[in-house]
C-alpha cells in the first residue's frame, strides 16, 4: 500500500522529464531535418496530417455523445485556430529555429506565457491589483521575460565551452558565422511564432466554452490545418515538387515522430498530469526541455552555446517562475468556495514542439517542437 501510494506519487513527476525528453527530441531531429533540405512547409502537413489520423478515431470514439453542433460562429473560431497554430505558429518556429540554433529557439519559446499575459490582459481576460503581491509577481514575470529575450537577441558575447562539446566548436564555426547574417531573422520569427501561439490559446479558451469537446477540436484543427498548410506548401514549393516526396530516412522518422510523440502521447499525458496536478505543475517543466535541448543540440547539432544565450536564459526562467506563481494563487483563489471563476492563462508547457504536430495536451500539440500549454479546463494543447 506504502509503495503504490509512492509510486503515484512519482508518477507525475517521472511523466513530466519524460515528455520534456521527447519534446527536446523533436527539437534536434526537427533542426537536423531541415538542415539537410527538408522544407519545414511540408514538414507542418505532413505532422499535421500523422496528428489527424492518430487524433481522429479516438474522437470519433470517445466524443460521440458530447460533440455540440456546429455553428458558422464555432467554424469561424476554429478556422482562426486553425490560422494561428499550424499555418502560422508551426512554420514560424520551424524557420526560426533553422535560422538561429535549436537551444536558443527552446529558450525563447519560454517568453510564451509573458505574451499570452500581455494579450490577456489588452483583451481584459486577465486583471491587476497592483497592491497584491500576486499581481506585482506576474508584473514582474512579464519584465522579466521581456529583459530576458531582448538580452539574448543584443548580446551574445564568447561562446560557453561545455566539457561534453570540446573540440567541437572549431567545426561548427564556419556555419555559426553563416548563420549570423540571418539570426535577428530568425529571432523575429521565433517571437512571431510565440505571438501566434498565445493568440491561439486566448481564442482555443473562448471556443471551448461553445464547443467543449477537445479532441474532436484537435482532430478539426489538425485536420483543416493540413489542408490549408498544404496549399500554403503548394505554392511555396511549386517549383521543386520533389520536396514533397520523404523515404525511410530521417524525413520519415521526423514526420512520424513530432506527430505521435508531440501531438499523441502529448496530448494524453499532459491531459492526464493536468487532472491530477494542475496545469501550473506542467509548466514548471519547460525549462528543463530548454536545458536537454541545449545539452543535444551542442553534442549532437554541434551548435555553440553562447554567454548571452545563457544569461538571457536565467533571467527568462526567473520570469517565468514569477509568473507562474502569480498565476498559481489565481488559480488557488478560483477554487475556494463561492470565488468567482476567472478565465486561466495559458502557459507554456512546451515546443513547441512546438517544436513543434498540434495540439496535444500542446505542443497536445504538438511542437515547435516542444513544446507546450494549456487551458485550466482544458488539455488541448500544442507544442511545436
Amino acid at each position: 500500500m506504502g509503495v503504490g501510494k509512492v509510486l503515484n506519487e512519482v508518477k507525475p513527476y517521472l511523466y513530466m522529464v519524460l515528455l520534456q525528453v521527447g519534446f527536446s527530441g523533436m527539437y534536434i531531429v526537427s533542426i537536423a531535418t531541415l538542415r539537410r533540405g527538408m522544407s519545414h512547409f511540408v514538414l507542418v502537413v505532413y505532422r499535421n496530417l500523422v496528428a489527424t489520423l492518430l487524433m481522429t478515431p479516438f474522437a470519433l470514439l470517445f466524443e460521440r455523445g458530447v460533440r455540440p453542433k456546429m455553428t458558422p460562429l464555432i467554424f469561424l473560431k476554429i478556422m482562426g485556430l486553425v490560422l494561428l497554430e499550424p499555418v502560422l505558429d508551426q512554420n514560424m518556429y520551424y524557420l526560426g529555429a533553422k535560422l538561429t540554433s535549436a537551444g536558443f529557439a527552446s529558450a525563447l519559446v519560454n517568453i510564451l506565457p509573458a505574451i499570452t499575459f500581455l494579450m490577456a490582459l489588452v483583451l481584459r481576460m486577465e486583471k491587476l491589483r497592483l497592491r497584491s503581491l500576486h499581481s506585482q509577481a506576474k508584473i514582474f514575470g512579464t519584465v522579466c521575460t521581456v529583459a530576458g529575450a531582448v538580452l539574448m537577441i543584443l548580446y551574445h558575447g564568447p561562446v560557453v565551452p561545455f566539457p561534453w562539446s570540446k573540440g567541437h566548436h572549431h567545426a561548427a564555426f564556419a556555419a555559426a558565422s553563416q548563420s549570423s547574417a540571418s539570426w535577428l531573422n530568425g529571432t523575429a520569427m521565433i517571437i512571431g511564432s510565440c505571438a501566434s501561439w498565445a493568440g491561439f490559446f486566448v481564442l482555443q479558451s473562448n471556443t471551448l466554452q461553445s464547443y467543449p469537446a477537445e479532441m474532436s477540436l484537435t482532430a478539426l484543427i489538425c485536420g483543416i490545418g493540413t489542408v490549408m498548410s498544404g496549399a500554403l506548401a503548394l505554392v511555396a514549393e511549386r517549383r521543386d515538387m520533389s520536396a514533397w516526396s520523404i523515404g525511410f530516412d530521417t524525413r520519415l522518422f521526423t514526420v512520424v515522430y513530432s506527430g505521435i510523440v508531440c501531438s499523441g502521447v502529448a496530448f494524453y499525458v499532459q491531459g492526464l498530469v493536468t487532472r491530477v496536478r494542475g496545469p501550473v505543475f506542467v509548466t514548471a517543466f519547460q525549462p528543463l526541455c530548454m536545458i536537454i535541448t541545449t545539452f543535444l543540440g551542442s553534442t549532437i547539432l554541434k551548435e555553440q552555446t553562447t554567454l548571452g544565450s545563457v544569461i538571457g536564459a536565467a533571467i527568462i526562467v526567473v520570469g517565468l517562475y514569477s509568473l507562474i506563481w502569480g498565476k498559481s494563487k489565481d488559480h488557488l483563489g478560483n477554487g475556494k468556495p463561492g470565488a468567482t471563476t476567472v478565465a486561466e492563462l495559458p502557459m507554456t508547457s512546451a515546443p513547441k514542439a512546438n517544436g513543434n504536430g498540434c495540439y496535444d495536451g500542446k505542443h497536445a500539440l504538438g511542437g515547435h517542437d516542444v513544446a507546450d500549454v494549456e487551458t485550466p479546463a482544458v488539455m488541448t494543447t500544442c507544442a511545436h
